[in-house]
């Protein structure tokens, strides 16, 4: 029988109710599970459930949670068949972005899942949401890291939070489902990643100098500079529709161009939900490829930072960093040149 790992970080799904407000509780969610006749059927995978302490709202997640969380899979990555990350939806889209790139190597299906509503409650999304997840995890081959809520399987790396209180929570803007969920599980193996050689490695994250602006009308030079003041390494730049920003403001200009000299990385990336930066089809996206920003095509914003995290991490110079912002390195992006 298939055995699937079951990392719960914290998250609505094993909350209770204290005060009039949900809290994470330590053991509820396992004492929940125990009670609950499906989660021991003979149609539910064998499974082991490893609670952190402290749980966490995902609210207060960092990148130090993520490296525990990736480094927890490491360890038990030859004892099962495929993991589940039990997580708030918060952050979700964060962390799943960010374990895309350090499980290096990945063959075995990493899902993130959760809930709008505590299990504990009648009317609930998480117990779909949690089965689901495990019959996943235990019988299909996916070789990456995945988001799974309400019925759709999402690459991590191209989910985003579209809800704070519909079930259908996340979206995929620019990439197809892997999987849809009804009756059957239909699971589009054509879009999956190519399952990598070589044993699972995870990337160490350091202590990084990273940010994300999001541009407005208004926005002065002397804000963005302040912004861009070191230590900081690396930006992700929240720009209009197709990548554009203000052309005709020679001082914001300026500024980003002395910081890219300076070597911060800086990526364009679009505000807009769906569709792709391209820095060649208007002069105001011209104006930001001119001073050395880098487009980052359809990737998410989620995706983005925690892509610069890991690449700074590994020791990379400047330019190369600049050049891996625009490559697909984990099915992230889907560049236009």
């Amino acid at each position: 029988m298939s055995r699937v790992y079951i990392a719960y970080t914290g998250g609505t799904i094993g909350m209770k109710k204290r005060g009039g407000s949900y809290a994470p509780a330590e053991g509820y969610l396992s004492e929940r599970l125990a009670a609950m006749p499906e989660f021991a059927g003979d149609a539910t995978p064998s499974y082991t459930l490893h609670e952190y302490s402290p749980l966490l709202d995902s609210s207060n997640m960092r990148p130090q949670n993520w490296q525990a969380i990736a480094e927890d899979i490491a360890a038990n990555y030859d004892d099962y068949d495929g993991f589940v990350v039990i997580h708030g939806t918060d952050t979700m889209a964060y962390t799943a972005s960010a374990l895309s790139f350090m499980l290096e190597n990945l063959s075995k299906p990493v899902l993130l899942t959760g809930s709008q509503i505590p299990l504990a409650e009648v009317r609930s999304d998480a117990r779909e949401n949690l089965i689901t997840s495990l019959l996943i995890a235990a019988n299909y081959p996916i070789p990456e890291v995945c988001l799974y809520l309400n019925g759709s399987l999402l690459r991590g790396n191209r989910s985003t939070k579209v809800s704070s209180s519909g079930f259908e929570a996340f979206a995929s803007p620019n990439f197809p489902p892997l999987a849809e969920v009804g009756v059957d599980i239909d699971v589009k193996e054509r879009l999956l990643l190519a399952k990598p050689g070589g044993g699972l490695e995870v990337c160490k994250l350091k202590e990084v100098q990273v940010a994300a602006l999001r541009l407005f009308p208004g926005i002065t030079a002397p804000s963005l500079e302040n912004f861009l003041l070191e230590p900081i390494q690396g930006l992700i730049l929240e720009t209009y529709g197709a990548g554009n920003a203000p052309s005709n403001d020679a001082a914001l200009l300026s500024v980003l161009a002395r910081a890219v000299e300076r070597g911060v990385v800086i990526v364009n990336c679009t505000q807009c939900l769906q569709g792709s930066v391209d820095m060649g089809d208007y002069a105001t996206g011209n104006a930001l490829r001119d001073v050395g920003v880098v487009s980052g095509y359809d990737i998410t914003p989620e995706a983005a930072l925690t892509k610069l995290i890991y690449l700074f991490s590994l020791n990379l110079e400047p330019n190369v960093i600049r050049q891996k912002m625009r490559e697909n390195l984990r099915g992230e992006l889907t560049p236009t040149v």
